[in-house]
């Protein structure tokens, strides 16, 4: 899909934050608002499809663009060259252990202002690769009810003791623990065979939050019967298959039933 079509149904604004952040927003639908974290390259054309089906489902889809260009497909070397600017960007931290990224107060401000414009109970959040943990530390702000974390690969797992790392300071872990502990629920995802998002992140959540994190964990097997390829690593956008039955659907569903019960949305 041509990149100026990619986004047409969506509408475009610019958010600047109390830091003078400012990144331009895609919007798309009504009702409680889903910030949609894009994962490297950027607003690919199957985000903004997923980003659809939440609209569908009676909510307003948020995508902030933090990085690469809107609507371009995804390639290698655009990933990689997405990839590199993330890494040496200051709003990012891709490395460091117990530190929080600092384009997450950016994204709890938008929560919060998203909150504002479209009601509801709360925000929900959908991180995805590089964002993926961000969902989790925006959670530190009650307004965020609905956090998903997709394939959540910071800080990047280069050394065994980073597997279970979850990118977020201990004061902002504690703070997410409390709210596990009343009232706050949390989602992941992400392929067995995926070495960017370890099984040991997962089990590192469930350890902290306990029942109130639920990890749904896709067979990337050489045998698995759906044809997973072995790297399979975006759940929800480049290895989603939507055959009936197959699990990446039943995934996508699980989302986007937990996003509307959260934010008390019922079927349009």
């Amino acid at each position: 899909m041509p990149q100026s079509h990619a986004l047409e149904d969506f509408t475009r604004e610019t958010f600047e934050s109390s830091l003078q952040r400012r990144h331009d927003v895609y919007r798309l639908g009504a009702g409680p608002a889903v910030i949609v974290i894009h994962e490297v390259p950027g607003i690919t054309p199957l985000v903004a499809q997923f980003a659809r089906r939440v609209a569908q489902r009676g909510m307003t889809a948020v995508l902030p663009d933090l990085f690469g260009t809107p609507g371009r497909d995804a390639s290698v070397p655009y990933a990689l060259a997405s990839m590199a600017r993330a890494c040496v960007s200051r709003e990012f931290t891709v490395l460091a252990t117990k530190k929080t990224s600092p384009i997450v107060r950016y994204l709890r401000e938008l929560a919060a202002r998203e909150h504002r414009r479209c009601a509801g109970p709360g925000v929900g959040a959908v991180g995805m690769c590089l964002t993926g943990g961000f969902a989790l530390a925006m959670s530190v702000d009650a307004t965020v009810v609905a956090p998903v974390l997709s394939q959540p690969s910071l800080p990047l797992a280069l050394t065994k003791g980073r597997r279970s790392e979850l990118g977020l300071s201990a004061a902002d872990l504690d703070i997410v623990r409390r709210r596990a502990n009343d009232d706050l629920c949390v989602l992941g995802l992400r392929f067995s065979g995926d070495a960017k998002s370890p099984a040991e992140r997962f089990e590192r959540l469930a350890a902290e939050l306990g029942d109130n994190f639920k990890g749904v964990q896709i067979d990337s097997s050489t045998t698995n019967p759906w044809g997973y390829r072995k790297g399979a690593h975006s759940v929800l956008t480049e290895d989603y298959s939507n055959a009936d039955g197959s699990p990446t659907r039943a995934a996508l569903e699980e989302v986007l039933d937990f996003l509307a019960g959260r934010l008390g949305v019922t079927s349009p």
